[in-house]
């Protein structure tokens, strides 16, 4: 069976189809999630709710596996914002403490993902969310740009704009990618 034919049984149903589905993105969404900041929800959560109504909704989508994939994660981003809208209303200091660039995950901050998290929250949002679907989760310009809500170019830019960043940080000292430390007698580096 073609990913395609997955995304067809699903829409009719099949329980196998919504589980080979589930398999093929549950994982990378979580960490999508992760990586953008959840307010007082849990990625998982928001995940959740997101497969919810795409279980909900799915007689009415069009298209392919990677279009599944796209909007799956539009979904998730539409949840994401209105988790953080609401908590926004009861602490507003809470949005800001939860936003992009925290580290939302609960691994050990000597792991290898609270690095590259880390390095990852040193650049802008749009780079970070671009940068993020492009070589974490391994999709293509047409779903990441779907899933970001931007179009395919925007997404280029970001993508080349994010990597450069990286580069350019790691290149400055390999020891101390993310920029946290500054060499004796030097400013510390400014967020960009």
């Amino acid at each position: 069976m073609t990913s395609d034919d997955v995304v067809a049984a699903a829409q009719h149903g099949d329980p196998e189809a919504w589980r080979e589905l589930y398999r093929a993105h549950a994982t990378r969404l979580v960490v999508w999630l992760r990586a953008r900041g959840t307010g007082d929800e849990t990625p998982e959560d928001i995940a959740a709710a997101s497969w919810l109504v795409a279980a909900e909704k799915i007689a009415g989508f069009e298209g392919d596996s990677d279009a599944f994939a796209a909007w799956l994660f539009g979904i998730a981003r539409h949840h994401l914002a209105n988790a953080r809208r609401r908590a926004a209303r009861r602490d507003p200091a809470l949005l800001a403490a939860t936003g992009p660039g925290v580290d939302p995950g609960p691994e050990p901050a000597a792991c290898d993902g609270d690095w590259a998290r880390r390095l990852l929250a040193t650049l802008p949002e749009r780079e970070r969310d671009v940068v993020t679907c492009r070589e974490v989760l391994d999709m293509d310009v047409p779903t990441t740009a779907a899933a970001l809500g931007l179009r395919p170019v925007a997404v280029r830019v970001a993508h080349h704009r994010g990597l450069k960043r990286l580069r350019g940080r790691f290149d400055a000292d390999p020891a101390d990618p993310a920029g946290t430390t500054a060499p004796a007698g030097a400013a510390a580096p400014e967020p960009l």
